[in-house]
């Protein structure tokens, strides 16, 4: 499955990062309303903050971001799957093409956010050494969540000096696996 199809498809909505019901469908292959079956078949395993019920005011907001008709068309409020929303559905959800979303779906969010927290200590980072190897693994997690199909083969980094800017330049090189 690619990651930047899951990626995509992560949205923010009150500060937390979640996957609509409708998209967790097109992924598993399966009508949403099947997620849906699902969940209020088993409400005990999804205590708060897995999932998020969506407002008027959040599907406006949506609405304003995503040109999508299935937002349109909807007669009733999608809701968003956090993280832990998504593992729990896992464990109710068994077909092959669930697990193999669900694996996707959890190794794009732990890419996720492994890159923002390598981006906020590179702020943090006084060492150009230290910056460098921040550098170094935000690339290729940036890399690793636009395509999965390479592996890293080599890196190259340039350090240019114009005139008191001082500029870094990371370059991470793949091959097809």
């Amino acid at each position: 499955m690619d990651l930047q199809v899951i990626q995509n498809k992560i949205i923010t909505i009150r500060e937390k990062q979640i996957i609509l019901d409708s998209d967790i469908a097109e992924l598993y292959g399966v009508e949403t309303k099947r997620i849906n079956e699902a969940v209020k078949n088993n409400l005990d395993k999804f205590p708060d903050g897995y999932i998020i019920y969506l407002t008027d005011d959040d599907l406006a907001i949506l609405r304003s971001k995503i040109s999508s008709a299935k937002l349109s068309k909807t007669r009733v409020a999608p809701k968003g799957f956090s993280e832990k929303g998504l593992y729990m559905l896992a464990t109710i959800l068994k077909s092959p093409a669930a697990t193999e979303a669900t694996i996707a779906i959890i190794e794009t969010f732990a890419k996720v956010r492994e890159l923002s927290h390598t981006i906020a200590q590179l702020s943090e980072q006084s060492d150009k050494e230290g910056q460098k190897s921040m550098m170094r693994k935000s690339g290729e997690l940036i890399s690793d969540i636009l395509s999965d199909d390479f592996q890293t083969v080599g890196t190259e980094t340039t350090i240019e000096f114009n005139l008191s800017v001082l500029k870094v330049k990371h370059t991470i090189k793949k091959s097809p696996k």
